[in-house]
This record gives C-alpha cells, sequence and structure tokens, in this order.
C-alpha cells in the first residue's frame, strides 16, 4: 500500500529528527525550513524540498510543524506563503510546537476554514527522543482524525495521549513543562545553597537525585553539571518562553501560578548571564550569576 505524502515544517533540534525518521519508514516526504541549508541532508535523502510552507502543504495530505513559538508558528501557518494558503481540502494538519493555547485555537479556527482537519500535538521528549522515535504526543482534536494520522505518529512516538478537544494537548504540555522547570529551578537554588554553606558537594547531590526529590529532571540537571556538558537537547531559552506561556494561560483562567512566576526569574537571569542557547540545565549555573 502507498503511504501518505507527508510535510514537515522546521528542521530545527526536533525536527530533524523527526524527518529522518519519517524517510526511515519510506514516507514520501517534503521538508521545509526557513534556513534553507538545514533542509539540504534531507533533499540527498530522499525529501522534497519544498520553498515555501504553501507549497509544501500542497504536496501533502498530512503537514505537521515543529517551530519554536506562536510567532514562528503564525508565519510558516499564516505568514505570506503560508502553509494554510496550499493546504489541500480535508488533509490533517498537526502542530506539534510547544504554543500557547489561545493561538492554537485560532489556528484550529482558521484550518477548519480552509476545510481542513486540525490537531495540536505537543511532545515531552527532546532531541534523542526525537531522532529515536521515542516522543509522546500530547493530542487535543477529533478522535477521528487522531485515528487517521496514527501511522505518522507511530513512527514518531512510543505514545500517543488524546487528552480531549482542540487546546487540551497545548494546554497539558505548558502545564508539564512548567512543572519541570520549576523542579530545574529549585534544584539550580540548592546547589546555590550547598556552595555557601561550604557543604561536600559531591555527598549533596547524591541524597537530592537518590531520595524524594531525585526526579528525571532533577537527575538530568545533576548529570549534566557533573558533567559540565551543557549542549543543548533544549535550550534554555525555551523553557522560559515555556514558563512565560504557562504564566499567561493560566492567567487567562485567574490562576496565577506562583512558582512558574520564580521559576521564570531564575531562568531570565541565566539568559542575560549569556546562557539561553545551552541547555535548560544550565541553569544550574546559578551559583556563577550569584557571584
Amino acid at each position: 500500500m502507498s503511504k501518505t505524502n507527508v510535510a514537515l515544517l522546521g528542521l530545527g533540534l526536533m525536527g530533524s529528527g523527526m524527518a529522518n525518521r519519517l524517510l526511515s519508514a519510506n514516507f514520501p516526504l517534503t521538508v521545509y525550513n526557513r534556513s534553507r541549508e538545514k533542509c539540504i541532508p534531507f533533499g540527498a535523502a530522499g525529501a522534497f524540498i519544498a520553498s515555501s510552507p504553501r507549497e509544501a502543504a500542497s504536496r501533502s495530505q498530512i503537514v505537521l510543524s515543529m517551530v519554536g513559538d506562536d510567532a514562528a508558528s503564525r508565519d510558516i501557518w499564516l505568514g505570506e506563503n503560508g502553509a494554510l494558503q496550499g493546504a489541500l481540502p480535508d488533509s490533517i494538519l498537526i502542530e506539534c510546537s510547544t504554543l500557547s493555547e489561545n493561538w492554537i485555537r485560532e489556528l484550529a479556527f482558521k484550518a477548519s476554514e480552509r476545510g481542513c482537519r486540525f490537531l495540536d500535538a505537543p511532545v515531552t521528549g527532546t532531541k534523542p527522543h526525537a531522532a529515536a522515535g521515542e516522543l509522546v504526543f500530547l493530542v487535543g482534536g477529533s478522535r477521528e482524525t487522531l485515528d487517521a494520522a496514527r501511522p505518522v505518529f507511530s513512527v514518531l512516538g512510543r505514545d500517543v495521549l488524546h487528552l480531549g478537544p482542540v487546546g487540551s494537548g497545548a494546554a497539558m504540555k505548558l502545564i508539564n513543562n512548567f512543572v519541570c522547570g520549576v523542579q530545574a529551578a529549585s534544584f539550580a537554588e540548592a546547589l546555590t545553597l550547598i556552595d555557601a554553606r561550604g557543604l561536600d558537594r559531591t555527598a549533596a547531590i547524591s541524597i537530592l537525585t537518590g531520595g524524594a526529590p531525585g526526579s528525571g529532571i532533577v537527575k538530568r540537571v545533576a548529570d549534566r553539571t557533573a558533567s559540565n556538558d551543557f549542549t543543548p537537547n533544549f535550550a534554555l531559552h525555551w523553557m522560559a518562553k515555556d514558563l512565560s506561556y504557562a504564566l499567561r494561560n493560566a492567567a487567562d483562567k485567574g490562576m496565577p501560578l506562583q512558582t512558574a512566576a520564580a521559576a521564570l526569574s531564575i531562568f531570565q537571569q541565566a539568559i542575560a548571564a549569556g546562557y539561553g542557547d545551552e541547555d535548560f540545565s544550565a541553569v544550574a549555573k546559578r551559583r556563577q550569576m550569584a557571584q
């Protein structure tokens, strides 16, 4: 049986891994990225390189986007030669980026006006999970549309969780990431206090990671700190963006997130110190910022 034509818009750390997975599964793939040079390896591997999001969408029954923020998503879908202009009637448009719920709802409405089906499907996982097809998709939208897209999801991830109508995936992803950000920020503060008290850092970290506080996030930040390797799998400035979106979503519901606000302040200090493009675990360099 022939496979569905798929377009992937955005070839950053996550999108590149997803594109490789689709090619390895022999999906006819069209790729688009604002920096065309990122498309070249995928063209050499058999993908069609589109000159615009519009052209990419016009060739595909399923269109996925993986970009950085609301502004980039708006541009790729609604900008000049945006994907919605070329989207085929009844095609499935899937936004996998971590975005605000308000923008997702607006985009879903515009997709329906075009006669397209829409899913918001942000992911949990980072660069290695995308490369290995181990992402988890948090999906909002109709179950029927999700079922139609499952062959693609099955190549890209290890699980697909249907959370409800459009916007549910975006809401859950921001909740997930704000909890991660709070944990990372609290560990960064703990390291500052450990150093200020003159405690044995290795022993103190082993207590934190081996005991009740030892979540996956805490262990990851501890490991990166120990190795002094902050090569980005998920950049620090994106975590700050996600915390800000979570705060905005909660404020729209009249629910201030006090811990998220405190964590965002710590991440903003890290960005000001020049760590924004490093892995988000570089927030643990807070001790250097405080000196």
